[in-house]
């Protein structure tokens, strides 16, 4: 298994499986053979762009066990709730709540009630639309967003909750990618991609970044072996090394199945857990002082940016016995990466979690902006800043205006085209919603799409939290986690999935969504729906706004945006820049491009340029007896949702209990693998104003889980999401960001007897 490449036959094998399960395989060739075409639906499986020639099978492993999961025949009905407590749901793994399929009634749990009560649709929406208006304040409340949602259901739902008084709109960016964003906006302008899919074809040089695109952007490594086959060398830094930078086997390329597929990573970086910031300032640090007169683009600096002098002080005031302690790279090695560096003319940075997951996350992606920016790579063919979303739209949701504020001029418009008053001060984040859940001064939650509960940080205290809400409510697919805290009053909203037709208002509708690198193009689903009557997303968040400002004009404004979503497009081509024409160019094959300036070398900052940022290495780094853990995903998961207990690339089969450990590690703690272990978290806060002496430290536990010996540098260990997430504590946050730190949390371990479990 370790010298066999990603994907290949055993893809091929493993989908046809799922297949098998899930939705026959018949059904399954019909919903696939949509997925990802010009004239079909978006997969929900990640954000990576379409090429412009696509095939007729234009999905990866993963996509396909996102689509047939969602195309399910199983179904969670009026029985199933009749059948099944919530204390017995309660006892489920998320993968058997996750199987039992498609949510096809709305339903209520009550105060007091054992089980939850099939209801319809309209007495759904008005018990929530009257909790909801009979807080005390609409600052009482908050709207996460999930983003495989619309840009249609995002736009409008960010306008009901900004109409009915609030900016508390967290979502999962903020558990996510919003480090990339923050970082990106105040270097660059814009906190998005500024590379083009074609410009992988153009590239010399590739750093592929706390990144594992063989599971978690699988059609990613389509787009890696181009560059690879061109000429491109590619540098995988990573503490593990992952199969799919490894090689890659085309299920859809006849001599990569034959031949054993394609090599990808030329080398591979083994940096220490949150050493990515010193390596970087490792590789500027060689870039600077090199006597090639070529080494940093002059012009460029000189013409386009700021801020480089303090930049190249701190850099040169750095040590390289810093440097190697921090990042657990020799300067050798960084000195023959920066050789490779100074050799090539167009490189790309791609990265994901691996760097967004730590305190120092802002600081860290700005210190490779500086690196792409000493040298021009920014605004150039083959050359940029790649962060890869996860979600299929998470990056359009942001765009709607989903976030705690909006930029001036997009509120302005908002306020002119449907004369509303939006609060000026800013909305709650994710982490910062969960406290207030817990303290009783948020007491209302709605969810668009999303598992709440799995995803966040803090697991029992944010269960604590959902449990203490006077409403909180749902519109879902499958059934989850979240719906099982109770409040006095939760609701399940059931609607139509990314792959089935929509006929909401008597007419065949599409939706649109936006892609890693801001291309904008149509969804329409195919399939038919999982039972007569779902809803689709905008047509719910429109019913619920009509009721919840029932007394206000938009309540008629909400129902006739859904009945045609044109109108809905055409609201945000009122409110929105970039969205010009925005009905006639969506329909267009493979839909436009929004407005991207440091594409072009035009930065929009303040200022017009862009900036380096000179900042201190920081690092969390473990105390004697400690280790740093990551949390990672297994090859048969998307996000929360998980297909199965084995992670084929990594070896590990039926178990999600793990906890991955270096053999140096193992024998110097006398633990051997198979071993059961309790883990515990620490975390360490200053203290008080008053007393900034006394440190406060949190601590968490998790128990039962094995131990694996696994290639992992010394120092470090990984656990699976969510299994994990119970260590992560809620303030522990990326600097600015608010992002839980997921991907640095300090660890002791100790072995436990098989009577103790």
């Amino acid at each position: 298994m370790k010298d066999s490449p990603a994907a290949g036959f055993k893809a091929l094998g493993v989908t046809l499986e799922h297949a098998r399960r899930q939705t026959g395989i018949v059904r399954a060739l019909r919903v696939l053979s949509s997925a990802n075409q010009s004239s079909g639906f978006d997969c929900p499986g990640c954000a990576w762009p379409d090429p412009e020639s696509r095939s007729l099978f234009e999905f990866c492993e993963n996509g396909a066990k996102a689509i047939l999961d969602e195309a399910t025949t199983r179904r969670v009905d009026a029985q199933f709730f009749r059948s099944h407590s919530v204390r017995e749901l309660r006892e489920k793994s998320e993968r058997w709540l996750n199987e039992q399929g498609r949510l096809v009634t709305p339903a209520v749990l009550r105060e007091g009630s054992t089980h939850f009560e099939p209801i319809s649709y309209d007495e759904a929406l008005d018990l929530v639309a009257s909790e909801l208006r009979s807080l005390q304040s609409p600052h009482e409340a908050a709207f996460y967003t999930s983003g495989r949602a619309s840009n249609e259901a995002a736009f409008l739902y960010q306008f009901m909750v900004r109409a009915f008084g609030t900016n508390n709109l967290p979502d999962c960016s903020n558990l996510c990618h919003e480090s990339s964003g923050l970082a990106l906006k105040e270097t660059l302008g814009i906190g998005k991609a500024t590379v083009r899919l074609d410009d992988f074809k153009l590239t010399d040089l590739i750093f592929v970044i706390g990144q594992n695109p063989g599971s978690n952007h699988p059609r990613m490594l389509s787009a890696l072996r181009e560059a690879k086959l061109g000429g491109a060398t590619i540098v995988s830094v990573n503490p593990l090394v992952e199969k799919g930078l490894v090689k890659f086997a085309h299920p859809q390329e006849p001599d990569d199945l034959l031949g054993g597929g394609v090599s990808i990573s030329d080398k591979f970086v083994r940096v220490r857990l949150n050493g990515d910031q010193a390596l970087f300032r490792g590789l500027n640090k060689a870039l600077l002082a090199s006597r090639d007169p070529d080494a940093i683009n002059s012009q460029f600096i000189e013409q386009y940016c700021l801020d480089f002098e303090p930049f190249r002080a701190v850099v040169e005031e750095t040590s390289w016995s810093l440097i190697e302690s921090d990042s657990g790279i020799s300067r050798a090695e960084i000195e023959s990466l920066a050789a490779d560096v100074r050799k090539s003319s167009r490189v790309i940075c791609c990265w994901a979690m691996g760097l967004t997951q730590h305190e120092n996350a802002v600081i860290t992606i700005q210190e490779v902006t500086n690196f792409l920016l000493l040298r021009g790579n920014i605004g150039k063919p083959g050359a940029g800043a790649c962060p890869v979303r996860g979600h299929s739209n998470v990056q359009g949701d942001r765009t709607m205006g989903i976030a705690p504020s909006l930029p001036p001029a997009f509120a302005q418009k908002l306020e002119e085209r449907f004369q509303i008053t939006i609060p000026k001060e800013p909305g709650l984040d994710t982490v910062t919603a969960i406290t207030k859940m817990h303290e009783g001064s948020l007491r209302a939650l709605v969810c668009l799409g999303g598992n709440f509960l799995g995803a966040s940080p803090d697991t029992e205290f944010t269960r604590e939290a959902l449990a203490r809400l006077q409403l909180s409510a749902h519109i879902s697919t499958k059934l989850n986690g979240s719906h099982l805290s109770p409040s006095r009053a939760t609701v399940i909203l059931p609607c139509l999935g990314r792959s089935e037709r929509d006929t909401t208002g008597g007419r065949a509708q599409f939706v649109t969504v936006e892609n890693s690198m801001g291309v904008v193009h149509s969804s329409e689903g195919r399939m038919p729906p999982a039972n007569e009557g779902l809803l689709s997303e905008p047509d719910l968040v429109s019913r619920l706004a009509a009721r919840l400002l029932k007394n206000s004009p938009l309540s008629r404004e909400f129902t006739s945006l859904s009945e045609d979503y044109d109108r809905i497009r055409d609201a945000i081509e009122a409110t929105i820049e970039g969205f010009d024409d925005f009905n006639e160019r969506v329909r267009a094959p493979g839909g436009f491009e929004l407005p991207n300036g440091p594409r072009e070398r035009h930065f929009t900052t303040k200022s017009g340029r862009a900036h380096f940022v000179a900042s201190s290495l920081r690092r969390v780094h473990a105390e004697p007896g400690e280790l740093l853990l990551t949390t990672i995903r297994s090859h048969d998961q998307f996000n929360t949702t998980i297909y199965s207990d084995d992670d084929r690339y990594r070896g590990i089969r039926g178990n999600r209990k793990v906890l991955l450990l270096s053999q140096e590690d193992l024998d110097r703690l006398h633990i051997k693998s198979g071993a059961l272990l309790r883990i515990r978290s620490h975390f360490t806060r200053p203290g008080s104003a008053n007393l900034p002496h006394l440190q406060i430290t949190e601590t968490r536990k998790i128990e039962g889980f094995t131990a694996v010996a696994y290639d992992i540098p010394a120092g470090n260990a990984a656990a699976y999401f969510p299994e994990a997430n119970p260590l992560v504590f809620r303030g522990s946050y990326a600097e600015r960001s608010l992002t839980p730190t997921s991907k640095s949390i300090r660890i002791t371990i100790e072995k436990m007897r098989p009577d103790e479990l």
